[in-house]
């Protein structure tokens, strides 16, 4: 039940292709956690972006962004610079970034009276956040595999970032039912990951 759409040798060439890049950036003298910061600033962007139904550019950014949030665990192991704070604050910013966008998406379709993409944006963000707690709770209590929980589960939340930012192109070109549907198929698979994490912690505990 631990299957991902994410494998765990996709990551590791996404982040060899991303190093280079995060070099580059530190060569500009900026750290492992400006960065983080940076890409949660970006995020904030989108969501403001969202909020004031410029859905493209909420789309390209919360994309740009999604890519960026690769460019600060990058730098750090690049530069033997990875830490427990900044492990924290990296995962923190991500759920607080991917929790603005969602409630900037809410706040896009209210003013437009469109109250099935706000409810779908909120049941997204609720789905999404059970994704997170779940992994962070069994990591705490020992219950991770060797290549980590971010592994176990269909939606992580690089899955997450490409369906939504897909899904605000989508409301740009066409309407906002096809975002709407983007974030409907956020929380059917978000919720699949969190069972399948319940599961996996199942199995783990019963082994031990």
């Amino acid at each position: 039940m631990s299957g991902s759409l994410v494998s765990p040798a996709t990551r590791r060439r996404v982040r060899d292709l991303a190093t280079p890049i995060a070099r580059g950036l530190g060569r500009l003298g900026l750290t492992p956690n400006a960065l983080t910061v940076v890409g949660f600033l970006g995020t904030c962007v989108a969501a403001f972006a969202a909020a004031g139904q410029a859905w493209a550019v909420a789309g390209v950014l919360v994309l740009a962004f999604g890519i960026f949030d690769l460019f600060d665990g990058s730098l750090a192991r690049a530069t033997g610079r990875v830490s427990r704070f900044g492990a924290f604050l990296d995962s923190t910013l991500d759920r607080a970034g991917e929790a603005v966008v969602y409630i900037g998406i809410v706040a896009g379709c209210l003013a437009i009276d469109h109250p099935l993409g706000a409810v779908s944006a909120a049941a997204a963000m609720a789905s999404a956040f059970m994704v997170s707690y779940t992994r962070a709770k069994a990591e705490s209590l020992g219950f991770a595999p060797a290549a980590g929980m971010a592994n176990v589960g269909l939606a992580p939340r690089e899955v997450r970032v490409v369906i939504v930012a897909i899904g605000l192109l989508a409301a740009a070109a066409s309407s906002l039912d096809a975002l709407a549907g983007a974030l409907i198929l956020i929380t059917v698979l978000a919720s699949l990951t969190t069972v399948q994490r319940i599961l996996h912690v199942r199995a783990q505990a019963k082994e031990g």
